[in-house]
Order: C-alpha cells, then sequence, then structure tokens
C-alpha cells in the first residue's frame, strides 16, 4: 500500500492513479481527491474489521469472554494486519483531529459503529452475570479502556522494530500482556484468577506452535 509504504501526507493524486494503472479520470469520478479515498480505506477497515468481530463475539456467553475476545481480535490486528493498524495511526494524526465531529460520525455510522451502546450494555451484563468487578461504571469503562488500548495497539504497529529492540520482545506479546493486565483489572476477583491461567496457558501454546513448526521443518 502506498500509504504504508510512503506515508499518507506524502502520496499524491498523481503517484494513486500511477501505482493504480486506472487512467486519472476514471479515478476522480468517484474519488474527488486524496481525502475521499482516505476515508473510503477507513470504512472498508472498519467494516471487514467489524465483520470479524461480530462473528467472535456471538460465540462468547460472558460479558467477560465477550472482551477477552475484542482484546484478541485487536492482537491479532496486530499481529496479522499491522499496515491497517498503521494507516489507522496516521488517520488519526493527520485527518481524524482537524475533521469536525459531524463528518467523523457520519463515517462512524456508515460502516455500522455509530452506537456504542453495546459496550454499556456489556459492562451491564458482566456486572450481572458476576464476571466483571462490581464497581465498574457502565457508562464510561470500556470505552475509556478501549480508547487506551487503540492508542497503544496502534503505537506498537508505527514502532514495530524499535520496540522489539527496545524491549527484547515482540510487540505482539508486549501488547497481550498490557491486554491480560486489563483484563484482570476489569474481571470479578474470581473470574480474574481462572481468566489469568487460560490467558497464560494460551499464550505458552502461541510461543510454543512456531518452535513446533520449525522443529517438523
Amino acid at each position: 500500500m502506498l500509504f504504508d509504504a510512503h506515508g499518507i501526507d506524502r502520496v499524491t493524486m498523481a503517484a494513486i492513479t500511477a501505482a493504480s494503472g486506472v487512467q486519472p479520470s476514471t479515478i476522480y469520478q468517484y474519488f474527488p481527491g486524496k481525502d475521499e479515498i482516505v476515508a473510503a480505506l477507513v470504512g472498508e477497515i472498519f467494516t471487514l474489521g467489524t465483520e470479524r468481530l461480530h462473528s467472535t463475539l456471538h460465540e462468547q456467553s460472558s460479558a467477560l469472554a465477550k472482551i477477552a475476545a475484542l482484546f484478541d481480535h485487536l492482537a491479532d490486528e496486530l499481529a496479522h494486519r499491522p499496515e491497517n493498524v498503521r494507516f489507522m495511526a496516521q488517520f488519526d494524526a493527520l485527518y481524524a483531529r482537524d475533521w469536525p465531529v459531524e463528518r467523523l460520525l457520519a463515517l462512524e455510522a456508515q460502516v455500522g459503529l455509530r452506537n456504542f451502546t453495546f459496550l454499556t450494555r456489556l459492562i451491564r451484563q458482566g456486572i450481572a452475570d458476576g464476571s466483571l468487578r462490581s464497581d465498574l461504571h457502565p457508562a464510561f469503562t470500556l470505552h475509556a479502556v478501549l480508547n487506551a488500548v487503540i492508542g497503544v495497539q496502534r503505537r506498537f504497529a508505527v514502532l514495530d522494530d524499535k520496540v522489539e529492540q527496545e524491549f527484547g520482545q515482540s510487540t505482539e506479546r508486549l501488547f497481550r500482556e498490557a491486554l491480560r493486565i486489563l483484563l484482570l483489572g476489569l474481571a470479578a476477583p474470581v473470574q480474574a484468577e481462572t481468566s489469568s491461567r487460560k490467558t497464560e496457558k494460551s499464550t505458552r501454546t502461541r510461543r510454543s506452535a512456531p518452535e513446533a513448526t520449525r522443529r517438523k521443518a
């Protein structure tokens, strides 16, 4: 992707048309300028990510399990689609700050993200089913946590090798550890202990799988 290789701000419409192999007049029929292309890509990334996430969430029963699945989805995005995460980080830096809130809300509505009340319902469900701490605030706890998580995810995607060189661990492993700690903070005491054991087992499995593959090779 041109935007990932050179940065959104450095890519011109001329470069986009040259790379696409399509006549400029054809591209301009659909996209008056680069901003519209950026908005379309944001919509595509949101749509694909939301579809993958919804299919995963429906398989979970408790609120804690759904939040864990949400965190796992964000970790998988960082591991397998880092170019998308980097693109969204650039979007935040170059567009989101300057766009009027109405335009951002319109984009979210376009891809089905306008209604975030499910986050509030998720916390209430977790308090009711005993999987989440009873002192969490339904209106904003998960909103605050997700903003923090997404910020770390995008930072890790942008820095990538620099993070690994500084800490001696892969960005995915560092990110999953941060998610594990956050999940423990959200979970009810008994659930937190169980969740910690499951996460540690999952982490060991993820680490051992590539090693086993190398031995077979």
